[in-house]
C-alpha cells in the first residue's frame, strides 16, 4: 500500500534571506544573497579560487550557487567572473552595456541581460535593478525580494538621487557605499585629478553622503547595515561608523564594516 500523505505543515524556512559580503573595496567586490532555495552572486571581483575560499569559510559551497550578477563593468566586480561562470555553469545576469564595455570578462557559460528599471527574477528572487551616477558604461543598484523581505545594495555611486533614495525604502538590510571621508580626502596622497572624480556625481558617496541617504530611507524595520566599498586610504571602519551610525541611535539598527580582506559573518533575515 503507499505510505499516506503527511497533513502536517511544511516547516517554516530558517531564514527569509541571508547576505553574507564576501569582499567590498577597490580590489575586490563579491556579496552572497540566498533564500535558502536559489543562492546567487552579486558581482565577483575576486578571483574565481579566491571567491571559492571566501564562501566555504561561511559553509557555503560554491556549488549552490544558481547565477552571478553583475552591477558594471570595473575590474574589481568582474575579475572572477568568467571562471566562475564556467566552473559552475552559471549563467551571468548584466545589462546590454556592461557586456558590451566588459571586454575583460572573460567567456562566459550563458549570458542573460536585463535593463535598469525592469525587474527579473532568478529562482524565488525578485531582483530590480536602478540605474546609479558612476564613472561606468550602466552601473546598476539592486533590490532583491524574496520571503516577504526586501534588501537593498547601492555602492559606486557619486550621489543619491531621489530614485536612488526610493528604491531603497522599506528594505530590512542595506549595502550601503561609504567610501571616504571628505578632510581625509582632501588631505590625503591621491592626485588631485582623481580627488574631484571621487568627489564628483560619477565618483564614490562619501561618509557624510551615506548618512544623508540612510537618515533618508531609515524606517522602524531596517534590521541591518552594511558600510561598504571603504576607500583604505581615504577612510577607516572607525571613522565611518562614528559618521554614519549615531544618526540611527536609539533604533534596532544594526551596523557592520565591510572588508576588503575577509568577509561578513552571515545575516539571516527571519
Amino acid at each position: 500500500m503507499p505510505a499516506e500523505e503527511s497533513s502536517s505543515p511544511a516547516a517554516e524556512p530558517a531564514y527569509k534571506l541571508a547576505v553574507c559580503v564576501l569582499a567590498s573595496g577597490s580590489r575586490g567586490n563579491a556579496i552572497y544573497i540566498s533564500d535558502g532555495c536559489t543562492a546567487i552572486l552579486i558581482d565577483a571581483g575576486l578571483s574565481g579560487v579566491q571567491i571559492e575560499r571566501r564562501l566555504r569559510s561561511r559553509g557555503l559551497p560554491p556549488e549552490t550557487l544558481q547565477a552571478i550578477v553583475v552591477s558594471h563593468e570595473h575590474a574589481d566586480h568582474i575579475h572572477g567572473v568568467g571562471v566562475l561562470s564556467r566552473r559552475y555553469r552559471l549563467p551571468v545576469y548584466l545589462s546590454r552595456q556592461t557586456a558590451e564595455a566588459a571586454k575583460r570578462i572573460g567567456r562566459l557559460h550563458c549570458a542573460k541581460t536585463f535593463e535598469c528599471g525592469t525587474r527579473f527574477a532568478i529562482g524565488n528572487l525578485d531582483i530590480r535593478p536602478f540605474s546609479l551616477s558612476h564613472d561606468a558604461t550602466d552601473p546598476a543598484g539592486f533590490t532583491l525580494r524574496a520571503n516577504g523581505v526586501k534588501i537593498g545594495l547601492a555602492t559606486d555611486l557619486g550621489v543619491a538621487t531621489a530614485m536612488v533614495t526610493e528604491h531603497l525604502k522599506g528594505c530590512r538590510a542595506l549595502i550601503l557605499e561609504a567610501n571616504h571621508d571628505p578632510r581625509m580626502l582632501i588631505d590625503g596622497p591621491y592626485p588631485w585629478p582623481l580627488k574631484q572624480r571621487i568627489q564628483s556625481r560619477l565618483g564614490h558617496l562619501s561618509n557624510d553622503d551615506s548618512r544623508r541617504l540612510l537618515c533618508n530611507v531609515a524606517h522602524a524595520g531596517l534590521e541591518h547595515v552594511f558600510l561598504a566599498h571603504l576607500s583604505e586610504t581615504n577612510n577607516t571602519p572607525a571613522t565611518a561608523l562614528n559618521a554614519i551610525a549615531p544618526a540611527l541611535s536609539g533604533t534596532r539598527t544594526r551596523f557592520e564594516v565591510a572588508a576588503q580582506d575577509r568577509c561578513t559573518e552571515i545575516v539571516c533575515l527571519r
